[in-house]
Formats: structure tokens, sequence, C-alpha cells
């Protein structure tokens, strides 16, 4: 029988939180408790304050399934890669040592993965048939890609090369901080970064996450797509959503 309730946690760069999450509906049945990610981020470190913050949360409900999303690629529950934490993680058998430091099973996820499957599931994505590619713009562009609602993993698309970069440096918000600039100018580079998803994956939907969607009217209706793209519903609370839901999932 699937579970009802779940507990996420979302695993980044400056902090770490958690919730119990209803299942059904995506709403938050706890507080969601958030600390600062250890200095370094080093394995043991941030496994202790996972276990800490687990502790906290889990309390009077224990035996939930609890799932984990981390800023790395994750391979048969290997990270192999690491984003604003330490290299240490980069090819370590992650989630084996997070269920070992949490003393339980878990399911362990890229995090813009469990920010895709959270509005696949709860929020813009919801109901939506064929291709939907989420992107995330902050200090790099994560990426979700889903295909009537299954998610494909690990897809990385901030990554690709389009004029001789690594297009996040040159499309993330973090960009457009750095370089200062005007919304115009970073717009222009949106338009070619969705252009050419567009080209490769025939979207059918373009959802845009991270903090900066929040302000999506000052950006999102300069961009000139044959694909429709809309705001995230869910910013801050994705990541323990989409977590929660895929360690229900699999809890079966």
């Amino acid at each position: 029988m699937t579970a009802t309730t779940a507990i996420g946690i979302d695993i980044g760069g400056t902090g770490i939180k958690g919730a119990v999450v209803d299942l059904s509906t995506g709403a938050l049945l706890s507080d969601r408790v958030k600390l600062p990610t250890p200095r370094g981020g080093r394995p043991q470190d941030i496994i202790e304050a996972t276990r800490t913050l687990l502790a906290t949360v889990s309390k009077n409900v224990e035996g939930l399934p609890v799932g984990v999303c981390f800023p790395a690629v994750v391979k048969n529950g290997h990270t192999m890669s690491a984003a604003n934490v330490s290299t240490k993680w980069i090819g370590l058998a992650a989630e084996a040592l997070f269920e070992k430091g949490l003393g339980l099973p878990i399911h362990f996820v890229n995090d813009a993965d469990a920010a895709g499957y959270a509005e696949s599931q709860f929020g813009a994505a919801r109901g939506v048939a064929g291709v939907v590619l989420l992107t995330t713009l902050g200090t790099g562009i994560g990426s979700a890609l889903l295909n009537d609602g299954v998610l494909v993993p690990n897809t990385e698309l901030g990554h690709l090369q389009i004029d001789g970069y690594d297009y996040e440096t040159r499309a993330a918000y973090s960009a457009k901080e750095r370089e200062d600039l005007s919304r115009d100018k970073w717009a222009a580079r949106l338009q070619k970064y969705y252009s050419t998803l567009e080209l490769l994956f025939s979207p059918d939907l373009f959802i845009v996450g991270g903090g900066v969607s929040k302000h999506h009217e000052n950006f999102l209706p300069l961009l000139n797509l044959k694909t429709r793209i809309i705001p995230a519903v869910h910013r801050n609370n994705a990541g323990i959503l989409g977590a929660a839901s895929l360690a229900a999932r699999f809890s079966d």
C-alpha cells in the first residue's frame, strides 16, 4: 500500500530543509525545519546535520518513508558530481552513507529532479501530457525532464555548450547578478538557451523554477518561444515535496 505521508529532506549548498508532506495535496504537515549546511559541505558533517534535522522532523511520526535530494548527479546511489558542496562527494556511495548515518532506508535523488517531480505531482506539470522541461535559474541552471509524468533523471541541461560556453555560466541568475546585466540583456541569453532546448527536445511545456521565478513577470514575457513557458508553483518547498513523493513511490 502506498504511503499517504512521507518526509522530504532537501540538501543545498547553504541550507538543509525538511518537513512531513501530505502526498495527496503536497501540503506540509509539519513545520519546515531548516539548518545551515555545515561549512565546507563535507560528507560526514552534512550527514550529521541531516540526522539532527530528521530527529526534529520525524518526532511523533516515526516509520514514514524518507526521501533526500542532493545537488549532484545521482547514479545507483552514488554522487557523481558536487555543486556548492565538498568535492569529496564525487564518486561516493552517498545513499548507503546516509542510510548508515540516519539508521533507516531512504530514497536518494538529484535536487532538480526532485523539484521537477514535485511540479508533476502537485504543481504546474500536474496532468500535463508529453514532454515537460523544468529549469531552475539560480547559482547554476538545474533541469528536470518529464515525459507523461515519468522522470528521466540526471539531465544536467545547464551544461549545454552554446557559443562555446557552458551556458549556465551565461544564463543562470547568478550570471545576471555577476555581470550586472539589464533585464533585456539577460532575457536575450535566456532566449538563446530556451530556443536551443526547443530545438533539441520539442517540449510541450517549459516550467521555470528557482527563487527568481517569483518575479517571472519581469522576464518571461520577453521571451519569444513556440513552447508555453510558465513559472513553477513550488519554489522553496519543491525539493522537499519531490523527495518525499519519490520516497513513497519507491517504498512500495
